[in-house]
């Protein structure tokens, strides 16, 4: 077994804490998701998937629980501490794109490599390596607005990848696109995971996309329902 990258025990979110709207999102989730992994989190609009995501890309913290990336207590950090974690730990892929606009392609992908302090000569050199990865070295100085959605997408999962994360984190990354687009970006995924290794959980609420995963876990009313194996059809 590769060695385990999340690791999540009894996580309980509640908003509006002591109000009479007190509102609790996640039940006690518990669950573990290993290095070079490609797991697929699904559920519904209103499931609590959302939360969980946030949960996994250390942008909240839980109410209640420990959340261990790496084997550090997520829970215990400051914001400084949680700003360097997102920032080398966890590459983010958004439906959105979330693309730097008036700045190109390149410039794009070297900037979670200039907030971590990576020297110019070795950012630029290592944005273009995966701009080329991503099929879009020839768009290197294309502003946001010049490129399609698809190619948006490409450069946003080249920047997610610049700081070497533990998890590629990709919430809805097809969402906003048309289904030959979509079928390219998670052609995409499939290269980075099978020839890169890299350790990838995709939040979609499509049971379709996620059956391409290799484990599915499925969350239903701020619960995990199920967790499933699907190449071999195995219940972890």
């Amino acid at each position: 077994m590769n060695k385990t990258v999340i690791e999540m025990k009894n996580i309980i979110k509640r908003y509006y804490i002591g109000q009479p709207n007190e509102l609790q999102i996640l039940n006690g989730i518990s669950l573990d998701i290993h290095e070079h992994e490609f797991v697929a989190i699904v559920g519904q609009s209103g499931s609590g998937k959302s939360t969980l995501m946030n949960m996994i890309g250390a942008l909240d913290r839980p109410t209640e629980g420990t959340y261990l990336l790496n084997g550090v207590d997520i829970s215990t950090l400051d914001d400084y501490d949680l700003s360097r974690i997102r920032n080398q730990e966890i590459g983010f892929v958004f439906q959105t794109f979330n693309l730097i606009s008036r700045t190109n392609a390149l410039k794009n992908v070297e900037m979670p490599m200039m907030y971590a302090g990576m020297p110019r000569k070795q950012r630029l050199q290592r944005a273009m390596e995966l701009l080329k990865i991503v099929g879009m070295e020839d768009r290197a100085d294309h502003q946001p607005n010049e490129l399609s959605g698809g190619q948006k997408q490409r450069v946003a999962i080249a920047r997610a990848m610049a700081n070497k994360p533990s998890i590629l984190l990709a919430d809805e990354p097809t969402g906003a696109l048309d289904s030959k687009t979509g079928r390219m970006i998670m052609d995409l995924f499939h290269k980075l995971h099978d020839e890169e290794g890299t350790t990838i959980v995709l939040i979609t609420h499509s049971n379709e996309l996620a059956a391409e995963t290799e484990r599915i876990i499925t969350i239903s009313d701020g619960s995990v329902i199920s967790d499933t194996g699907v190449k071999d059809n195995a219940v972890y």
